[in-house]
């Protein structure tokens, strides 16, 4: 397996992934009546507005798993109300009681929660990895990262951080192993956040 750049036609392996790996990093395929939802909500922007931070795990061109950047948080979420969301939210309702997997990701369509203040200003990336089954363990997760913070330390980022469910344990464990810190958390997410030297 090898770790490249994010090229134009993986796109439909980065959603299949980011389902495959939806429910607190185990298979959300059963969740969900629209497979595409997770992906454009947590995949399909990166892609579209920062694809230059984005890179995938490749195993004889079958893509594996994915970390996906940007840069500048509150610029990203700026391009996005006016570039990403739009023709969304035309496509999908926006549900007055969502109780369904599929109505809770329309709705985050339609109102999309920003991190919080005190965290984009010290931390002004953030990022979102990926990885199947078949290549957990094996160090890419790391390679991911790295690769990513040298990225963010080339643009001039001073810090990342990361949105995790407090469900997936694992998930927090293994971004505490590579550096990351909780900064604030509740009941609904985890923040975690990293700064980087140089940038």
């Amino acid at each position: 397996m090898a770790i490249r750049e994010f090229r134009p036609g993986d796109e439909a392996a980065v959603y299949d992934i980011c389902l495959r790996t939806g429910a607190s990093g185990e298979d959300a395929t059963h969740l969900y009546a629209d497979p595409e939802l997770l992906g454009h909500v947590f995949a399909g922007p990166y892609l579209r507005l920062c694809p230059e931070f984005a890179s995938v795990v490749d195993e004889g061109g079958e893509v594996l798993g994915y970390i996906l950047g940007a840069p500048d948080t509150r610029g990203f979420e700026t391009r996005c109300e006016a570039e990403w969301w739009p023709p969304l939210r035309e496509r999908y309702p926006d549900p007055v009681s969502p109780a369904t997997p599929d109505e809770r990701m329309m709705r985050a369509i339609h109102h999309f929660h920003p991190a919080p203040d005190a965290i984009v200003e010290e931390y002004p990336s953030h990022l979102h990895i990926d990885l199947l089954p078949q290549t957990q363990g094996k160090g890419y997760g790391r390679r991911l990262m790295e690769r990513l913070r040298d990225q963010l330390r080339r643009s001039g980022s001073p810090g990342l951080h990361l949105g995790v469910s407090p469900a997936n344990t694992r998930a927090v464990g293994f971004y505490e192993a590579l550096g990351l810190t909780r900064v604030i958390e509740d009941e609904h997410v985890v923040w975690m956040a990293e700064r980087l030297a140089g940038g």
